[in-house]
């Protein structure tokens, strides 16, 4: 969490619809991990792996309905995506997708 410690629990934002690629479906089937993981890590504000600017970022779309990214590991290392796009600036959202980085 690059030195960022994030203490919540509850859920900030809505998800919308949730779809994931192929490619890291089965980059989770390998792992023996399931997008509920990674997903209950984004919706509570965990961003991951992502630098201190898009760390901001994402906060700060909290407010203003903006895109939220966050960046996980698997068990065996395999980076993950996971991209929340905004639909308008009251914070609703359009859908949540999972993604490994060369599927963007």
């Amino acid at each position: 969490m690059n030195g960022i410690q994030n203490q919540r629990s509850s859920p900030l934002f809505s998800l919308g619809r949730v779809l994931a690629t192929p490619g890291v479906l089965e980059a989770l089937e390998q792992n023996d991990q399931t997008p509920a993981t990674f997903l209950d890590r984004h919706i509570c504000g965990d961003w991951g792996n992502v630098g201190q600017e898009d760390w901001q970022l994402n906060e700060h779309a909290l407010q203003d309905g903006s895109r939220i990214l966050s960046d996980y590991l698997t068990s065996k290392g395999i980076k993950i995506w996971i991209i929340t796009e905004a639909t308008d600036a009251n914070g609703n959202r359009a859908a949540t997708t999972l993604l490994l980085p060369d599927e963007y």
